[in-house]
């Protein structure tokens, strides 16, 4: 006898291909896109170890960009087939997605056969920096040491790989901002000596590991080494971490962008990076049978002020660090772009040692295509959303009424992180996914409302949701013109703290750094970093490549 859970599969429009024989497609060469559309949060406690995550809550916004090619052969994941994968595969499909399954039995399929359940976000990237450390016996120091030779006055410069933002909350005190993939290229004028010992640390373990040793592979005669365990180590030495610094690596002068040339064309060679010119990228471009990911890996700021069209932000550093959050569809190709080629090629050596195949440099970067430049921020290609017949908008003053009579209730869609920070007095906590139950709780929680209103941080993801809240709801539906941002911008009262949880405060990634307990939860994660080079042995659809140093 059929269950209605067989039913389900049998009437499906989409295909089930069991755990299996997806685990058996990560070893093949064929492109495929391997996505789970749980939420990000949950996808962190448990996921196969190349799966990428793609929330149901947030296709419109990041579907283009993580599989652009829609002929694209793509598996999709939910917990047990519960019908979330479903869900996802309709609205892709409606977005002209040709080549849709869904994966037997969701997660649980996966466990049932006994294949390997990674915890965590951007695993590959992370995993990738432990062997890199193991493989290249990359230099390390602890807090402790790092602490003795500050007090020494020992002749060193520090270096923090993270992204400007990261690296002004907080860093190492006299640490120097010098994103990844900056490092060869911005270096060779912060040193004067040969003696100069090089500090390169991270948050954690990842970017500290992979910078320390790209300056080792560009040859620098420097010693270098890298910060064991980043800010995390240090705060957990008992040290007092720098706020606010705004100490940053100034852009290469000809001198040393000449010797950062040189360098990154020693990698270059060992690695075996590819280049093309503008008329191979067109003819990558033109190919419809494969997918093509085109990066600018220079930083955001260098993007904004002039791109080539139809590239994509990507700094190199981060590019490496989070490789999944950028290329979703596995044996695809990848062309990166600069200026000069010194970040492009070190870039791409690192994409090739993780076990990309088709990796591409674009020979004279920017003027290569001969065309004006774009200029701005990246554009994000938003998928046609679902109508929301009826759904009005409404100001602030027009909202705070609607409070104060008790006539409308709000369900403030933001992530959980942001719900704890701020929020509308009342408001509930609801997940776009979890909108059916959601509003259930919120209109038995709130009978005397005539009426929900939707926010979120400005009120556009708010907007996406707000057809699939009409579907879910039994009282009308509005949107708060602007979202939370005008409520505070009014100067009316904000709360904070979690409270009206619809859901668990599993929408989202939680970082060391978000719990109470800061020593507890960097302790856990760095033990989970440092333990995934053991448990990358018991997986094997993973392959990165060592390439012994040359002579």
């Amino acid at each position: 006898m059929k269950t209605d859970k067989d039913h389900q599969k049998t009437a499906s429009p989409w295909p089930r291909i069991d755990a299996a024989r997806v685990h058996a497609l990560l070893g093949e060469s064929a492109e495929f896109a391997f996505l789970d559309v749980r939420e990000e949060g949950l996808f962190n406690t448990g996921h196969p170890l190349t799966i990428v995550s793609a929330p149901f809550s947030h296709l419109e916004t990041r579907m283009a960009a993580l599989v652009p090619r829609r002929a694209t052969r793509i598996i999709l994941m939910d917990q047990q087939d519960d019908g979330l994968a479903e869900r996802a595969a309709r609205r892709l499909s409606g977005w002209g997605y040709t080549d849709i399954s869904i994966m037997m039995d969701g997660l649980e399929g996966w466990r049932a056969a006994g294949l390997e359940v990674f915890a965590g976000i951007y695993v590959p990237s992370k995993a990738f920096g432990e062997f890199v450390e193991h493989r290249y016996d990359t230099p390390a120091i602890d807090a402790q040491e790092l602490r003795r030779w500050m007090e020494q006055g020992k002749d060193m410069i520090i270096l923090d790989s993270r992204p400007y933002t990261e690296f002004h909350n907080y860093s190492l005190p006299g640490g120097i901002d010098c994103p990844g993939a900056e490092l060869v290229h911005r270096v060779f004028d912060l040193i004067e000596r040969e003696e100069t010992t090089i500090v390169v640390n991270c948050a954690g373990r990842t970017r500290g590991i992979i910078g320390a040793q790209s300056l080792i592979n560009a040859g620098i005669k420097n010693p270098v080494v890298c910060v064991r365990n980043g800010t995390a180590g240090w705060h957990l030495a008992g040290e007092t971490m720098a706020r606010g610094s705004r100490t940053v690596a100034p852009p290469p002068s000809p001198k040393g962008l000449a010797a950062a040339i040189d360098a990154a064309m020693r990698v270059s060679q060992r690695f075996g990076v590819r280049e093309i010119d503008a008329k191979g990228l067109r003819a990558l471009q033109a190919d419809a049978s494969r997918s093509l990911y085109f990066f600018d890996v220079r930083t955001p700021e260098e993007y904004e002020a002039g791109h080539i069209k139809g590239a994509r932000s990507a700094p190199g550093g981060q590019l490496i660090q989070s490789t999944d959050h950028y290329v979703a569809t596995r044996n695809s190709r990848i062309v990166l772009c600069d200026d000069n080629g010194v970040r492009a090629r070190m870039t791409a050596s690192w994409l090739i040692q993780l076990g990309w195949t088709e990796v591409f440099v674009l020979t004279g970067g920017l003027v290569a295509c001969g065309a004006a430049l774009d200029k701005g921020p990246e554009s994000v290609e938003l998928l046609p959303m679902e109508a929301a017949d009826g759904v009005e908008r409404i100001n602030v003053l027009d909202l705070h009424r609607l409070l104060a009579s008790g006539d409308a209730v709000v369900v403030d869609l933001a992530n959980s992180l942001k719900f704890r920070v701020r929020h509308i007095p009342g408001a509930w906590f609801a997940v776009r996914s979890r909108l059916h139950d959601g509003l259930a709780q919120v209109v038995a929680g709130a009978p005397r409302a005539k009426r929900i209103v939707l926010t979120s941080d400005d009120g556009a993801f708010a907007a996406l949701a707000a057809a699939d809240a009409v579907a879910a709801s039994s009282l009308p539906v509005s949107i708060l013109d602007g979202g939370t941002a005008t409520w505070a911008a009014a100067g009316l009262p904000l709360a904070s703290g979690l409270e009206n949880m619809t859901s668990a405060t599993d929408d989202v990634w939680y970082s060391p750094y978000d719990y109470d307990d800061l020593a507890k939860s960097m302790t856990a994660y760095l033990t989970w970093e440092i333990d995934l080079i053991q448990q990358l042995e018991k997986d094997q659809s993973l392959q990165f490549r060592y390439f012994a140093p040359s002579a």
